[in-house]
């Protein structure tokens, strides 16, 4: 499926953007200026069954194949957030990046009575409201709350109901790819210490932004940006 794509700068280096379940590529909307006035063209998609995409089918592979069909092979660098993440590196033997940013991603589902229940999603954005956005992301700017109602406006919560059939799936990267990054959340819900040690002697580089939630670039931008020093 090709995916509705929005772009930033006009650089002659190119930037991947991926963005996690429930939002679409509005979420990039401080990351994408930043990276085009460091030179690049900066192109974000909207995941199927986000945003402007199409609907269909949502299995990790369906997400990965439309990113290939969809994005330019080659770039200069990748980042994706969450499924976003999960995404990526499903895609990343296709794309070819230079570089690779796994900003909290998703790699591992656990069963609903170890913390994680796929209609929770379904649920949050059924009640979705500007306080409940606000005080469940204090750290939050005004824009980043009004971007969350918009994208659950047009999200379709079917890409949460597919996860239950991913319980306890789990695809940590046996290796990179390319040169990759691995940011985490402090605390992270996907992550565990054992799986930031086990993915270090695997190769990654890996950097905790310390007391940023699981959306990182939107609950410490600052945090964000500066955890990708050298890497961009």
């Amino acid at each position: 499926m090709k995916l509705n794509t929005r772009e930033w700068g006009s650089g002659d280096r190119v930037a991947l953007l991926v963005h996690g379940i429930m939002s679409d590529s509005r979420t990039w909307r401080l990351v994408g200026p930043a990276l085009a006035e460091r030179g690049y063209r900066v192109i974000a998609v909207d995941l199927r069954g986000h945003g402007a995409s199409g609907r269909g089918e949502y299995a990790p592979a369906d997400y990965a194949d439309d990113l290939a069909e969809t994005l330019p092979g080659g770039a200069d660098l990748a980042i994706g957030h969450s499924l976003g993440g999960l995404t990526l590196s499903l895609a990343v033997d296709r794309l070819q990046p230079e570089r690779a940013v796994f900003s909290d991603p998703a790699w591992h589902f656990v069963q609903p009575e170890q913390g994680f229940d796929p209609a929770m999603f379904v649920q949050f954005a059924a009640m979705a409201t500007r306080e409940t956005v606000a005080a469940m992301n204090p750290r939050w700017a005004a824009e980043d709350v009004q971007v969350e109602l918009d994208t659950l406006a047009v999200w379709d919560p079917a890409t949460a109901t597919a996860l239950s059939g991913l319980a306890d799936f789990a695809v940590l990267p046996q290796k990179p790819v390319v040169p990759s990054l691995v940011q985490v959340a402090d605390p992270s819900f996907l992550l565990s210490a054992e799986d930031k040690e086990t993915l270090r002697e695997r190769g990654f580089e890996v950097r905790t932004v310390e007391g940023a939630g699981h959306t990182i670039h939107r609950d410490d931008f600052a945090g964000f940006m500066t955890s990708l020093d050298g890497w961009i």
